[in-house]
């Protein structure tokens, strides 16, 4: 199991390859396939709209139905937008067809067989998705320069949502150490001290650079 959409709350994040792909792929077309419009952009581009860029190409990876693809592409950039589910992409790419003016790339993908190229994108976005073997080639496939904002669930659950497994929860500060190779620029982490209306208390957030 591997990749969640923003919202809703029964959202969980996987973090182990499976053996049964079609399997996987079906439970997750059947659970777009009864989800409404595409989400709102996740909290880590809301909180940090500020560090993201008007130019250059971005990658949404683990896009689901495409909030976050959607939205970075309305401010400029030209999006690539992965995900396991034929579903989840046929709706994204209809979606982005009633916005002609934005430029997103919608693909069915493996992410773990095929993970993107090096030195591929300027900005990626992972939201709510982790595969920790993973991690390398992500930062590897920003250019110099580029961005990484990265979302997902950490153990400490104060906001009650998320797996039930804590293998598939990031430990206190872990998601500093799987891109320890990468300049932080920004990092909210608040657990039982989050404001109970932020809907932060079980969520890292982090924004990341690629040295020059």
């Amino acid at each position: 199991m591997r990749q969640r959409d923003q919202t809703p709350p029964s959202h969980q994040v996987a973090d182990i390859a499976t053996g049964d792909l079609d399997g996987l792929r079906r439970r997750w077309d059947e659970r777009y396939r009864g989800r409404a419009a595409a989400p709102e952009p996740a909290a880590v581009l809301r909180h940090f709209a500020h560090l993201v860029p008007t130019t250059g190409s971005a990658l949404d990876l683990a896009c689901g139905l495409g909030g976050n693809a959607l939205w970075l592409a309305e401010r400029g950039l030209e999006v690539c937008a992965w995900d396991l589910s034929a579903v989840a992409i046929e709706r994204l790419r209809a979606a982005a067809a009633e916005r002609p003016r934005i430029a997103v790339a919608a693909e069915v993908r493996d992410l773990i067989a095929h993970p993107p190229a090096p030195h591929s994108f300027d900005l990626i976005c992972v939201v709510r998705f982790l595969d920790r073997g993973l991690a390398p080639k992500i930062a590897a496939a920003l250019r110099p320069g580029g961005l990484l904002f990265y979302e997902t669930f950490t153990r400490e659950e104060a906001g009650g949502d998320g797996p039930s497994d804590p293998a598939f929860r990031l430990a206190p500060n872990e998601l500093l150490e799987l891109f320890g190779g990468l300049v932080v620029r920004g990092y909210r982490e608040e657990g039982r001290l989050a404001v109970p209306a932020s809907a932060l208390g079980n969520l890292a957030l982090m924004v990341a650079e690629k040295a020059l």
